[in-house]
């Protein structure tokens, strides 16, 4: 493990995100909302940290290797939401302790959308608006847009992009140099968050809610700038609008990159990850709407539907919106919902969850068993989009299966351990693993009824979520320490 490099490159990430803090310190100044002291403390603390850190080891400048991939991204991610909490906690308002502070920031950074805050209509505007850009940052990764603005980075950043990058296929890339990959995806994910708030603020947003809102819906965070979520806003545009976009965000980034150097959409349609994940969201989409119907649960039909497919939508992708909550919800909703978001969507997207492709694979390799017990002598490739897959991927998705479900219920144990009735440390578990948000039990509204070591838990459990399990849970191995 080379630690000075690790230290010289988490320095320069810090000092890099020091500038985030600048945007709502302008806007606290214009606005006048009394909050630009914390983000000017903030974002002095940061600096000089990340400026210290960097300076002490400035000449060690070797190539990355795996390992210090590995380790710069869990410390990065770690750091930063222990740097992305001064604000809140230097803040008047919200009044919170250390734990709810860095709860949130973590929360926002892995997009989440899990809160403990309320009266979130009432807070000074910077705040508002540093929540949304929070889970912006952080749904693409900041540590790629590290790799695509830093040419420093540029030696030995595919290691920096195999360990931040979802799915099981890392090694795949989109242009030959890994900085230009990275710029690639930012400008696609800029270019939607663009078209996204433009969109929200024709269907009748304010720019300031179109701009935030624009920010949570692309990351798929689901962070709102009120109470009432996107049910604050009247319509069925911004539903409908959300819903788009939202769906779009848990496509595989790649084939809108593809999709935009061809001007063609037919890769969407070629490719069988995204046609499953559509193919799920409109069978759970139809059984939603049917429940709601059959019950009764809306006074109106149009209501359940729009309802219903929201939701769904809202949840398949991981992103968390809610127009009145599905909590109270009829009969297997709630929990078909919330298991739902294991799927998450596509790899390469800024979605949570296992990813389609991987419960895809699963899928085929179960089928490929029931097949092999009746001609055991068989050779039968797994094949995606047309081509074998290589076996080595299929024991790689297998095994995150495993650690996913050992994670899972090691998990939901330990938060009954914290005082959680079993629905909230099990729903909650849900929610946060799959970086989704909303959960069932005491964590239906929001996260403030959850002890202080159950909130620890939960962040754990977000930034697992997040770095898809291997990239935080190889450095608890002893192979990774072992010289």
């Amino acid at each position: 493990m080379q630690y000075q490099v690790v230290l010289r490159v988490l320095g320069i990430l810090l000092m890099i995100f020091s500038s985030t803090h600048l945007p709502p310190f302008i806007i606290a100044i214009v606005s006048e909302d009394g909050a630009s002291q914390p983000f000017l403390i903030a974002w002095g603390v940061t600096l000089a940290t990340g400026a210290l850190a960097w300076s002490s080891v400035r000449h060690h400048k070797h190539e990355l290797r795996y390992r210090d991939g590995f380790m710069i991204v869990v410390l990065f991610w770690s750091v930063l939401a222990a740097f992305g909490a001064l604000p809140f906690l230097f803040a008047e308002s919200p009044e919170i302790s250390i734990t709810n502070a860095f709860f949130e920031s973590m929360s926002g950074l892995t997009t989440t959308g899990a809160t403990i805050l309320t009266g979130i209509d009432d807070l000074p505007i910077s705040i508002r608006y540093y929540r949304q850009q929070l889970q912006w940052l952080g749904g693409m990764g900041i540590v790629v847009l590290a790799v695509a603005v830093m040419p420093m980075l540029g030696v030995g950043g595919m290691q920096l992009y195999r360990a931040e990058t979802p799915g099981p296929l890392k090694d795949s890339k989109l242009t030959p140099r890994i900085t230009e990959t990275a710029k690639a995806l930012w400008y696609i994910y800029l270019g939607l968050t663009i078209v996204c708030a433009i969109s929200y603020r024709l269907a009748g947003m304010s720019t300031f809610d179109a701009i935030t809102h624009s920010f949570s819906t692309v990351a798929i965070g689901g962070f709102s700038t009120h109470d009432a979520s996107l049910g604050f806003f009247p319509g069925h545009g911004v539903m409908l609008i959300s819903m788009i976009f939202m769906l779009l965000s848990g496509v595989n980034f790649a084939l809108h990159f593809s999709a935009w150097r061809i001007k063609s959409i037919r890769g969407y349609f070629k490719d069988n990850e995204t046609v499953v994940y559509f193919s799920i969201v409109a069978v759970a989409g139809v059984i939603t709407s049917g429940v709601l119907l059959f019950n009764n649960t809306f006074d109106h039909p149009a209501d359940a539907l729009w309802n219903g497919w929201f939701q769904v939508v809202s949840v398949a992708t991981t992103t968390g919106f809610t127009i009145n909550g599905f909590s109270w919800w009829p009969s297997l909703l709630p929990v078909m919902l919330v298991i739902m978001s294991a799927i998450g969507g596509c790899a390469g997207s800024t979605a949570g969850g296992m990813k389609v492709i991987r419960a895809l694979l699963l899928f085929k390799q179960g089928r490929r068993e029931i097949s092999k017990l009746v001609h055991p002598n068989a050779l039968i490739p797994i094949k995606l989009n047309g081509r074998p897959v290589p076996e080595g991927v299929i024991t790689s998705v297998w095994g995150f299966f495993a650690l996913y479900v050992l994670s899972y219920v090691c998990l939901s144990l330990v938060m009954t351990i914290t005082d959680s009735d079993l629905v909230t440390a099990f729903s909650s578990v849900t929610a946060c693993l799959n970086n989704l948000g909303p959960a069932l039990g005491n964590a239906a509204e929001n996260y403030s009824a959850i002890s202080s070591p159950g909130k620890w838990v939960l962040a754990f459990t977000m930034l697992l979520g997040r770095l898809e399990l291997f990239t935080l849970l190889v450095l608890l191995s002893r192979s990774f320490w072992r010289n």
